[in-house]
């Protein structure tokens, strides 16, 4: 199918909107994974708050994934959130397997939310020149992430320092 949704941008403005979407769609679908897998495999003191702090992770990411392709869609740019696109292409460090205790939990999930937010601003600036719109969505996103960033990093404090007695 050649091009059903006619973009309201110039072709090298939705080119390179469409570009800054999809990769913040990617990260924010991998994000929204990497906390499910953070989620599941959660052990230790800590478990029940960051298992419900991980859970609002998900539901950020996953409201904000649905609002960055649709926006790509509106400007007829066809979203791909598809698994190998979203393992090629993600920005986002990839969790280990199996149990993970709270505190290591606190400290990688911090880092992919940091990694997140910081990719987010790079596509606010691409975004300034091309669709002012999208631009928008990026400033909101980038606060949610930022947001978040500062929750998980408050977590964190204390435990990259701590080394093991003896």
């Amino acid at each position: 199918m050649a091009d059903p949704i006619p973009s309201t941008l110039d072709e090298q403005a939705r080119d390179t909107t469409g570009a800054a979407l999809q990769a913040t769609l990617v990260d924010l679908v991998d994000l929204s994974l990497v906390a499910k897998q953070a989620h599941w495999n959660l052990v230790g003191r800590q478990f029940h708050d960051v298992h419900l702090h991980l859970d609002e992770l998900v539901n950020l990411a996953r409201t904000y994934t649905d609002e960055i392709a649709e926006r790509a869609a509106a400007i007829g740019v066809p979203p791909d959130g598809r698994a190998p696109t979203v393992s090629s292409n993600s920005g986002i460090p990839s969790f280990q397997e199996g149990w993970v205790k709270d505190r290591d939990v606190i400290k990688q999930i911090f880092e992919s939310v940091d990694i997140a937010a910081r990719r987010v601003r790079t596509h606010i600036d691409e975004t300034a020149e091309t669709d002012l719109v999208t631009q928008d969505l990026m400033i909101e996103l980038a606060g949610k992430l930022e947001e978040a960033r500062w929750m998980w990093q408050a977590q964190n404090i204390g435990y990259e320092t701590d080394k093991p007695a003896g």
